[in-house]
């Protein structure tokens, strides 16, 4: 009896040591109760280490972790609920909960996620609840939550998603809730859905939604099955292209408004010839409604027909070849699809140790940039632009070359039909011919082949009587001759048809 004592005693003093509301492999600045790890807002940057082996509830909330590592959670066997939401997580190692076969609960919300895999989830065949949301996703990739067969609720919510893959959920066997609200998902297939034949609850709302043909099946779900899983107000999904259609609700829009137009590809020449050990770029252009993408995620590709395939992901539909090669010659084919078809066009690559006639590189067709044209073409538009820039100098110079000739012809003219400074011998009326010159111009010409009238008698004229205008009392004299004196003519003169006459006149009259 007084050893059991003393037993006792000695154990309530080494219980005396432990510190209050901590145990003994508790991690520093976190609080441990029970089956419970509170690590929630101290500031940490990894996952901490020396947490209890029977731990299920791990509060991380609220920390700068960066990542999560294979090592940080090997040791947690039992674990249950891990939260790790409002953190900067932004990869997940493989394998990480690879230990967790317990995990019932997966909080990752809230942190810089941008690629989802398969790998991540491994080994967590119980888990019932993944939350995603908030993070920096743009895709889900077939077969991404592969194994998750127990998985009952997928929060997917806040993210960036724009291509939800066909496989995408393939595996999903028991989830109930669906969430893929606010994000950049413009189509969606019905194969994607598919999987998911315990699925009760659908939120779709607030993505951009492109109401064409792709979306047909949708429209017809909503009216059918969706009123089941789909709320009144989650029923509402916005159309934002195409324009006819932004705004509208898509249970709004006629089914037979939901077109899409079939891809056209466009590729030109079909048969080019490069030299060997040059270098090839080829764009393959398509056109269509929705528009058939480019690059990693589009339905773009250029392959060769023998089953040889090229890597196209340039970012813009082309297929580069650099140092061309003899095995590089032969088929290729450029293909483009949407939801409204495929389209493919075959081009023939031949390679050649001589110069080709025309081995320009192809364009995009329709590209108006003159830097997207070959040498040759550039060259012959710049000597074709300083041909007509030439011509039209020439023109110019010759017009006014032929109205600077005119205007001296026509002051010549002037000068001899308008100036006479009676030098050739004196005037009469009787000698002046209206005339009109081929310019509209009315005067009087003087001309020598008419005779001179007959002395008229003496006696007084007035100015006014022959048209002179009066401006003055001086401006009226009157004209006499001498008492039965004739003036005589002072000579012979010149007339317009070169004959000699002598002529006598009695008077001059000026106005």
């Amino acid at each position: 009896m007084a050893a059991l004592l003393v037993l006792l005693v000695s154990t309530l003093l080494l219980s005396l040591h432990t510190p209050s509301g901590a145990s003994p492999s508790c991690p520093v600045g976190c609080r441990c109760y029970s089956l419970t790890v509170e690590c929630g807002s101290t500031g940490l940057r990894d996952v901490p280490k020396h947490i209890p082996p029977s731990t299920q509830t791990i509060f991380l909330q609220d920390n700068v972790i960066g990542q999560i590592r294979r090592q940080d959670l090997t040791l947690l066997r039992h674990l249950h609920y891990l939260y790790l939401q409002n953190n900067t997580i932004s990869a997940v190692e493989p394998g990480s909960f690879q230990n967790q076969g317990q995990l019932l609960e997966l909080a990752l919300n809230g942190n810089h996620i941008h690629l989802v895999t398969a790998d991540m989830f491994q080994g967590l065949e119980h888990l019932r609840i993944l939350y995603l949301a908030g993070n920096d996703i743009t895709r889900l990739l077939d077969y991404t939550f592969r194994g998750l067969q127990r998985l009952q609720e997928l929060h997917l919510q806040h993210n960036s998603i724009e291509m939800l893959a066909d496989q995408a959920l393939v595996g999903l066997t028991s989830l109930a809730l669906l969430d893929l609200s606010r994000n950049n998902l413009h189509t969606i297939g019905p194969a994607s859905l598919r999987p998911l034949v315990s699925l009760q609850v659908l939120r779709i709302t607030d993505n951009p939604w492109r109401c064409d043909c792709a979306l047909h099946w949708l429209r017809s779900w909503i009216d059918e099955e969706g009123q089941r899983l789909l709320s009144s107000a989650e029923r509402r999904l916005v159309c934002t292209e195409p324009p006819r259609l932004s705004h509208l609700s898509l249970v709004e829009v006629p089914l037979n408004s939901l077109v899409c137009i079939p891809p056209l590809v466009q590729l030109e020449p079909r048969r080019l010839a490069v030299r060997l050990g040059e270098s090839l770029r080829v764009s393959c252009h398509a056109s269509g409604y929705p528009r058939p993408q480019v690059g990693r995620n589009m339905k773009v590709s250029l392959q060769k027909t023998d089953g040889e395939r090229f890597d196209p992901d340039t970012g813009s539909g082309m297929l580069f070849l650099s140092n061309v090669t003899v095995a590089h010659a032969g088929f290729y084919e450029c293909e483009a699809w949407n939801a409204g078809g495929v389209a493919r066009v075959t081009f023939q690559l031949v390679s050649s140790p001589y110069s080709p006639a025309c081995r320009e590189p192809l364009y995009a067709l329709g590209s108006m940039a003159f830097s997207a044209l070959g040498a040759a073409t550039q060259t012959a538009i710049a000597v074709g632009i300083s041909l007509l820039a030439l011509t039209a100098l020439l023109l110019v110079a010759m017009i006014y070359s032929r109205h600077h000739q005119r205007d001296k012809e026509a002051d010549g003219e002037e000068s001899i039909l308008y100036v006479n400074d009676y030098s050739d011998g004196p005037t009469t009326f009787a000698q002046l011919e209206e005339y009109r010159d081929e310019r509209g111009h009315e005067m009087y010409v003087l001309n020598r082949a008419k005779p001179v009238l007959p002395p008229a008698p003496p006696t007084a004229v007035s100015t006014t009587n022959l048209g002179c205008p009066a401006t003055s009392d001086t401006s009226s004299h009157t004209l006499s001759s001498g008492l039965g004196q004739t003036m005589k003519a002072e000579g012979m003169f010149l007339n317009h048809t070169g004959l000699f006459m002598d002529s006598q006149i009695a008077y001059e009259i000026h106005c």
